[in-house]
């Protein structure tokens, strides 16, 4: 007796299921391939924003009806908006002023909006140029040692999965900043490194100072973008303290924020 044949129809149920699973499969697959691509090379943009307005009234709090201020205040927009490019590669990060902006004239009225952060990360050393006044500094150290605290709270910065870590630096910033272990190289903007992986975004709440980035970009990198910077007045982070600390100690709080704007 010939055995009867199942329904075409069944047939082709299996088959689809079968071919069902198979794609269910692939697409799995393809998923972890994506959640698992990490990156050495490239360029991060960084959009820094800082409250102008909280900024003088911090700096001015012991002179709060100085009638510079409230010109400042009067003539200057709330917040303002820079951008900087971060470059990469395995052990070196160079941070730098990116693209124009329309706030970027009011910004050059504060420290630490054009400095450019040469960092080597393999051997722990950083060159970073800095204009303070009328004077260019070059100061030439060690990265600076930061004590992290890692915590579980996770953000999206620029489509990548970030990490939560809390720190505080120069004795009495509070620094909270986010990371990604899909960029392998432990830098970041300005001089905030160590985390084990790079920092897509930092905030300095009391200072009312943010840097988020914007984009994330696969690049290749010419080797002579990636060298520090070579003029100023050579000095360590210490001696700049010094040089600040005595250039602004009749300057009350408005000499101690600048100084800490400086030293960012």
């Amino acid at each position: 007796m010939v055995e009867a044949l199942p329904p075409a129809n069944s047939f082709f149920m299996k088959m689809k299921m079968l071919l069902g699973i198979l794609l269910s499969m692939c697409l799995g697959q393809l998923v972890k391939a994506q959640e698992a691509m990490f990156f050495t090379t490239g360029r991060i943009e960084f959009e820094k924003r800082t409250n102008v307005h909280a900024v003088l009234k911090e700096m001015n709090k012991d002179d709060p009806d100085n009638g510079w201020v409230q010109l400042q205040l009067q003539r200057l927009p709330q917040f303002t908006t820079q951008y900087f490019d971060c470059w990469f590669t395995d052990s070196i990060t160079l941070y730098r002023p990116g693209r124009e902006s329309p706030d970027m004239k009011n910004a050059r009225e504060f420290p630490a909006n054009d400095n450019i952060v040469y960092n080597v990360l393999s051997s722990g050393r950083t060159v970073s140029q800095k204009h303070v006044f009328e004077q260019t500094f070059l100061i030439q150290d060690s990265l600076r040692n930061i004590s992290w605290k890692i915590t579980d709270e996770r953000r999206n910065i620029a489509g990548f999965d970030c990490r939560r870590a809390n720190a505080v630096i120069m004795d009495s910033i509070y620094v909270v900043a986010f990371f990604t272990d899909q960029i392998i190289p432990p830098g970041g903007p300005e001089s905030f490194t160590g985390l084990p992986g790079m920092i897509l975004g930092v905030a300095l709440p009391h200072e009312h100072i943010t840097w988020f980035a914007t984009k994330v970009l696969v690049e290749s990198i010419p080797a002579d973008q990636l060298l520090p910077q070579k003029k100023g007045k050579k000095v360590t982070r210490e001696q700049l303290h010094n040089d600040l600390s005595a250039a602004l100690a009749e300057k009350g709080n408005y000499g101690k924020y600048y100084i800490k704007f400086a030293e960012l």
